[in-house]
């Protein structure tokens, strides 16, 4: 399974905001120039992180945006599932009745393990988890993941 650039830069972006998180809002232009993704590409997904309730918009002359909660209230997977959808894109997860072989299916239980192991590793992880690691391995005001 290979990440969309979505998903990769959304979570760099998000992880600004975590970051910051309590000094105020951040201006899509700021977060742009820490991650060196496009201004345009990063509206897209600030606004698919807004529409799900993980991010706001904050208006004015110090506007910009911010998380909705605290970092160690967001979880990975709440951010995965609005960037990326279901990690494991096979059609018989989804909609078992597509396939007659899907009960007896062995491949079908392997992917099911898969979307479940991926699916614990997000869930067990928060923003503030990337916070926490970020700090650590970065003294200075950037950091990355």
């Amino acid at each position: 399974m290979k990440l969309s650039s979505r998903s990769r830069y959304g979570f760099r972006a998000i992880l600004e905001l975590a970051i910051d998180y309590g000094k105020g809002p951040l201006q899509i232009k700021t977060i742009a120039e820490r991650e060196d993704i496009s201004n345009k590409y990063l509206e897209q997904l600030i606004s698919l992180l807004k529409s799900s309730g993980l991010v706001r918009s904050v208006r004015g002359p110090h506007g910009g945006y911010e998380l909705t909660r605290p970092p160690a209230e967001v979880k990975l997977d709440d951010i995965f599932m609005t960037l990326e959808g279901p990690p494991i894109s096979v059609e018989c997860l989804e909609h078992p009745e597509h396939c007659p072989r899907c009960m007896d299916c062995v491949t079908r239980q392997v992917w099911a393990k898969m979307q479940s192991a991926m699916m614990g590793v997000l869930e067990s992880l928060t923003l503030q988890d990337l916070v926490d690691k970020a700090k650590q391995g970065d003294s200075s005001d950037h950091y990355q993941i």
